[in-house]
């Protein structure tokens, strides 16, 4: 079985060095740095996870609190979930996924909060653990999101390129910043364009947006493009077009909003925008990991550009 004496002499240098090197790398020249791993790879060492872990008195553990309903979400979840665990696993973490009731059973080094909403405020302020966020906010937490306004202003911007003149903005009936973000968006280019705004906001479930597009039957008009906060809303909007024969995307466009799994079920493919969710979840690990090494200093923002993702629901 290798050792760290094994692994000091192959890489010419101390057992010290190369302890610092496993449990503080960052008090290490990068040059010894690349030797020590160099050895531990060529010898196939392992370090010890949990001396590693008392040596710091720390845990190895950060905890994934999802704040919001699974059932409205859940494709979205296992991708970021999959961004979080693969870069914890190169430091060496775990990730466990908590809920309101069990958050604080056992100790953690860390949480990752997604689904945060504004009365969630003075709970999370109570938390004594490096906390980022998943998801915008505008209470002074460190967060990572997708850049929710420049992703509507691109599915508008689209929607207007093809030719579309009625474009409304089918929202999440939430107060909370993402959507107030990607409505600001929707509301930017139309303003450029000098072009009527509208708005209609329900809960994110599909059904609901398929029964406004019911309740509109008589007043639905051809060449109107829906810009939709989710791809759940878009897959409904589409469904109540389909229902009455509307030609899609000859006289009707629709755009959703996450580009993860729905977009690719509907009926027509959805145009959407999409969001970058794995590599997210990386930047919220990093952002976590960076935060607890450096005794909980603030991180600030860090915004990453969706991209538009052409289907067939738009021309």
């Amino acid at each position: 079985m290798t050792t760290l004496t094994d692994v000091a002499k192959r890489a010419n240098v101390s057992k010290m060095t190369v302890s610092r090197v496993i449990n503080h790398p960052e008090q290490v020249r990068d040059e010894l740095k690349r030797s020590v791993f160099a050895a531990m790879q060529a010898l196939n060492y392992r370090p010890n996870v949990a001396a590693k872990a008392l040596v710091n008195n720390r845990t190895q553990i950060i905890k994934l609190f999802i704040l919001e309903d699974m059932d409205t979400t859940e494709p979205y979840y296992m991708k970021l979930l999959a961004g979080i665990s693969k870069e914890l696993g190169k430091e060496q973490y775990s990730l466990q996924l908590v809920t309101e009731h069990n958050f604080d059973i056992g100790g953690c080094d860390g949480y990752i909060v997604t689904g945060m909403r504004h009365a969630d405020y003075e709970w999370l302020q109570r938390l004594e653990r490096p906390v980022v966020l998943f998801g915008e906010n505008r209470l002074e937490f460190d967060y990572c999101d997708t850049d929710n306004t420049l992703g509507t202003k691109i599915a508008t911007e689209y929607a207007i390129k093809q030719g579309y003149t009625q474009i409304e903005f089918i929202g999440i009936n939430v107060k909370e910043p993402f959507e107030y973000s990607r409505e600001a968006g929707y509301l930017l280019s139309m303003q450029k364009h000098q072009l009527t705004t509208s708005i209609q906001r329900f809960s994110n479930h599909s059904h609901l947006a398929m029964e406004y597009i019911q309740q509109q039957a008589q007043r639905l008009q051809a060449n109107t493009c829906y810009i939709c906060a989710s791809d759940r809303l878009a897959f409904g909007i589409e469904k109540g077009l389909t229902r009455f024969n509307a030609k899609i995307p000859a006289d009707f466009g629709i755009i959703g909003f996450d580009g993860v799994f729905l977009n690719q079920v509907a009926t027509p493919k959805l145009t959407t925008i999409q969001q970058p969710v794995f590599e997210l979840g990386v930047q919220c690990a990093q952002m976590l990991l960076t935060k607890i090494s450096q005794g909980g200093q603030p991180q600030g923002i860090h915004q990453v550009k969706p991209t538009l993702l052409i289907g067939g629901s738009t021309r």
